[in-house]
């Protein structure tokens, strides 16, 4: 685990808070552990929407993306249901990527 020696930087109503949430007496572990905790609830809360897309359309995004461009989804690419399916699924995909790549840099 990295060291993030934030004690002076932090108030002591923040830090006493961060190490009661988390039951740890170090401030510094306290908010590694938050953070880390914060990734994992992200990433799984990322993972069931991209889930529901997959399922409600049948597919992949990969695949929804390439059937958007090719127009062979079967529907037109531009209602307001394709479209704003299109872009939500896209920013929990690319959101889901980002806090995955995170957690092994500094967890």
């Amino acid at each position: 685990m990295n060291t993030l020696n934030l004690s002076t930087r932090v108030s002591p109503r923040v830090g006493a808070l961060l190490t009661r949430i988390t039951e740890t007496p170090d401030l510094d572990t306290a908010l590694w552990k938050m953070l880390g905790e914060y990734v994992d609830f992200k990433t799984q809360v990322l993972r069931q929407q991209i889930q529901t897309f997959e399922k409600k359309w049948g597919m992949s995004f990969a695949e929804f993306a390439q059937r958007l461009e090719a127009e062979t989804l079967g529907q037109d690419p531009y209602t307001y249901e394709v479209e704003s399916d299109f872009w939500e699924w896209e920013a929990a995909e690319t959101l889901f990527d980002h806090y995955t790549s995170l957690r092994p840099r500094w967890m």
